[in-house]
């Protein structure tokens, strides 16, 4: 039988390894801990979704926001965050979260127990853990105890470090508040259409309410309503518990109204299109697609939000009812002196077919191309006097088929006036082989028709008459080269790009003199007798000039209207996908009726209210413009008559002769003052008598005789710009 004292030993020899046992344990577990603190820098980066924060892109007025692209976060400074909405999270998150070292010992040990043992993780992590989670890189959600010790060792340091208020900053930028939006100034836009900054104690009590249970309390109805309720009550209850608000001012604030939750982002009438164009735009400039969605970009785009409007208006006000969906017009507006594109017209349905009709879609460029082919002539010596062959057919060395006039008509030797005015084609293809068709190609290129849209019509004949396609962004960039003085700017669609740290980029494009500018002045000049009494008329404009240009292709399979004043250029074009005519109301088109008037309903309204500037006098000022073989336009009689018709007979009436030559599309009734000596066919219902005077007003239908006898010289008294 063991004495007592023989009996204590054993278990004191127990206790003895039991403490060695626990000291080793402890010992290995500061060990663990000391060498896990010393492994466990602060993360060099953050996770990408952390702070990235989406882009806004606006009109080009810079405050109209035309879409929000990625990640809805808007970082802001603590400073802007109302005291109140600092207090509410606080109390809902982390109560003593200016005080405690940034860790929760008691909840972090709960959170890891549930972990290791399979139960439902729950919660105790405070408002540094919560930030140190979600922002800094090389944590994941994941439940382990590994990833639990590696946040609590970040978030020691980080408290250690960093100032309470930084913490509480990116937590507040960093925390996901349902309804899609990330971050405290996200989330007020979201659920209350305010900024931080104007939110009331009872919103910042619900959003932070929201923080526990984002998704349950986005949208609350029913249940879900009552326990949001309770939160937000509970979340006041704290307020006071921490002194934030009084008993008296929590029992007097009321649950807040939410704002319904906004519809998913979808495009709609023209902001399909033009999110696309602006998209590509970005990558041209070398922004990623991360870099636009997590980049906080905001970007000013060049889109005029009333002009793309009225660009919309323009083409479904004027196409009658009925037209076929098939029939497809393009609208693109250019401001000269920039090389923005202010406006166009994508389609009727961006859901319906994506494929936009004035930047993607390219057809023949037809008559319109006739400009560029007058800028080379120009720009090379030749002068608006120069005479070219108007005759039908026109035999080539590269054709000998002939190329026709349109109807077959012949004009014989004519200048590159009434070239340009009557479109002749024949006039266009011998001044082309003339000119050389080299510089014909180089200035097109000069106006920014890419090189690889010419490279099959370089050899042909035809060149200048338009077969190569073109867009209609592209070819009003063309013409705005004339209203710039000859200076092509490439079009574009931003303005400006402002990076989340404020540095901002402004596009700016380089002018690059495509011709001279005496070339522009006298090819504007030659274009604006197409608007006055040409193939255009019905683009006039009532209170300014015009200059510009019809264009229209074999069998109409596409017809256009490009045209300019100083301040803006305008292409439209309509056509079929399928190369078919464009038939409208049973009768094919041409460059002078729908897209002219689509052209000048577009422009009255984009010109309301511009000051009206006049174009540049032209060189060889006061030579005889019409006077070719004994036919003129109408507005060559009388002081300047209505200058709306040009005399489209096929015969000329031999010089010093008279005789009458009918009108061939009367102008509106009350138009054109007829004045002077022989009214010609435009005397209305007060006729002249060749020696006498008209006025001009009326219905435009009657005829009058035709002085062929009077010198040229007296018909070169012409204001600039007519």
């Amino acid at each position: 039988m063991l004495k007592g004292g023989e009996k204590g030993k054993p278990r004191r020899r127990l206790l003895r390894i039991t403490l060695i046992v626990f000291g080793v344990a402890a010992v290995s577990v500061i060990g663990f801990l000391g060498v896990a603190w010393l492994m466990t820098p602060i993360p060099d980066s953050t996770q990408p979704r952390a702070t990235a924060q989406g882009s806004v892109i606006y009109y080009r007025d810079g405050k109209t926001v035309l879409a929000k692209q990625g990640v809805n976060r808007r970082s802001v400074a603590l400073a802007q965050i109302p005291q109140s909405v600092r207090n509410a999270v606080i109390a809902a998150e982390n109560r003593s979260f200016y005080e405690d070292k940034g860790v929760s010992l008691k909840g972090t040990f709960r959170a890891m127990w549930s972990t290791v043992t399979g139960q439902q993780l729950q919660g105790g992590s405070t408002i540094t853990q919560q930030m140190v989670r979600n922002y800094y890189s090389g944590l994941s959600q994941e439940r382990s105890v590994v990833r639990k010790l590696k946040e609590v060792m970040i978030s020691l340091k980080v408290d250690q470090s960093k100032s309470k208020d930084w913490v509480l900053e990116q937590y507040l930028n960093t925390i996901y508040f349902g309804r899609g939006a990330d971050g405290i100034q996200a989330a007020a836009d979201a659920y209350f259409r305010k900024d931080v900054g104007k939110l009331t104690v009872a919103e910042g009590a619900y959003l932070a309410a929201v923080i526990q249970q984002p998704s349950r309390f986005a949208d609350p109805r029913g249940a879900d309503l009552e326990a949001a309720r309770a939160r937000w009550q509970s979340v006041l209850d704290g307020m006071v518990q921490t002194g934030a608000l009084t008993s008296e001012q929590a029992a007097a604030t009321t649950f807040p109204t939410l704002k319904k939750p906004r519809a998913i982002f979808a495009p709609k009438g023209q902001e399909g299109y033009m999110l696309d164009q602006v998209a590509a735009e970005l990558k041209r400039m070398g922004y990623t697609d991360e870099a636009v969605n997590q980049g906080g970009l905001k970007i000013v785009s060049t889109f005029d939000k009333g002009l793309m409007a009225a660009a919309q208006r323009a083409v479904t006000s004027v196409l009658p009812e009925g037209t076929s969906k098939k029939v497809r017009t393009g609208l693109a507006a250019v401001a000269p002196a920039t090389g923005e594109v202010v406006a166009f017209y994508g389609g009727p349905s961006y859901e319906a077919n994506k494929f936009d009709n004035s930047f993607s879609a390219k057809v023949q460029a037809g008559s319109t191309f006739k400009a560029y082919t007058l800028a080379a002539a120009l720009n090379n010596g030749f002068g608006l006097d120069t005479r070219v062959d108007g005759n039908s057919p026109l035999h080539v060395a590269s054709d000998d088929k002939g190329i026709p006039n349109s109807g077959g008509y012949s004009y014989g030797e004519i200048n590159l006036v009434k070239a340009t005015q009557s479109s002749v084609n024949t006039a266009f293809v011998d001044l082309g082989q003339k000119v050389g068709l080299g510089k014909v190609v180089n200035v097109a290129e000069g106006v920014g028709i890419p090189a690889d849209q010419l490279a099959p019509h370089r050899s042909a004949a035809t060149l200048p008459l338009g077969v190569a396609s073109v867009s209609a962004v592209q070819n009003a960039s063309g013409f705005a080269a004339f209203a710039a003085g000859g200076v092509h700017r490439d079009a574009h669609v931003i303005r400006s790009v402002t990076d989340a740290k404020g540095r901002t980029t402004k596009v700016k494009v380089k002018g690059e003199r495509a011709f001279t500018e005496q070339t522009a002045i006298d090819a504007t000049y030659a274009m604006t007798q197409v608007v006055e009494a040409g193939t255009g008329s019905a683009a006039r404009l009532y209170d300014r000039p015009v200059a510009g240009k019809t264009g229209t292709t074999d069998k109409s399979a596409a017809v256009w209207f490009a045209g300019f004043t100083p301040q803006m250029a305008v292409a439209v074009d309509m056509f079929r996908d399928d190369n078919k005519p464009v038939v409208v109301n049973g009768s094919a088109q041409y460059g002078g009726t729908y897209p002219a008037q689509i052209w000048r309903a577009f422009m009255t309204e984009a010109m309301s209210g511009k000051p009206v500037k006049e174009f540049a006098e032209p060189s060889n000022y006061g030579y005889s413009t019409y006077y070719d073989n004994g036919y003129r336009s109408d507005d060559d009689y009388g002081d300047y008559g209505d200058g709306d018709r040009q005399d489209l007979s096929p015969t000329p009436l031999p010089d010093g002769t008279t005789g009458e030559v009918p009108d061939p599309t009367p102008s509106p009734d009350g138009t054109g003052d007829g004045t002077g000596d022989g009214t010609g066919d435009n005397p209305g219902d007060n006729p002249g008598d060749g020696t006498g005077t008209g006025d001009g007003m009326g219905d435009d239908t009657g005829t009058g005789p035709r002085d062929q006898t009077r010198p040229p010289e007296e018909f070169s008294q012409r204001p600039p710009g007519r």
